[in-house]
């Protein structure tokens, strides 16, 4: 999950996107660490500088809906705005009404 992560956020950074989607949908509620990890170290070092917007497609599995929700709340704290969905339409609809960038 770290390299992905990493991965996503050397990305972003690359191509000057600020615009997520993760379908998490049938994700396990993250341990502690993990939550640790993402609030962090990952959504500082991304968001450093920088707006991120997120849309969430929120976990079926009850538990990982409120480790979802937990971590959500600390990365307010952060640059990122995330918002969580039901469903991929009304998550991609609200991510295209975020005006472009001015660069």
């Amino acid at each position: 999950m770290q390299a992905f992560l990493t991965h996503t956020s050397q990305l972003l950074q690359r191509r000057g996107w600020y615009k997520l989607l993760g379908d998490q949908r049938l994700m396990a509620p993250f341990t502690e660490e993990e939550r640790l990890w993402i609030v962090d170290y990952w959504i500082s070092r991304t968001a450093a500088g920088s707006q991120i917007y997120g849309a969430v497609l929120i976990p079926r599995d009850v538990f990982a809906r409120l480790s979802v929700s937990q971590m959500i709340g600390e990365a307010r704290e952060a640059a990122m705005t995330y918002r969580l969905f039901e469903d991929e339409n009304s998550a991609a609809a609200w991510l295209r009404q975020i005006p472009e960038k001015i660069v």
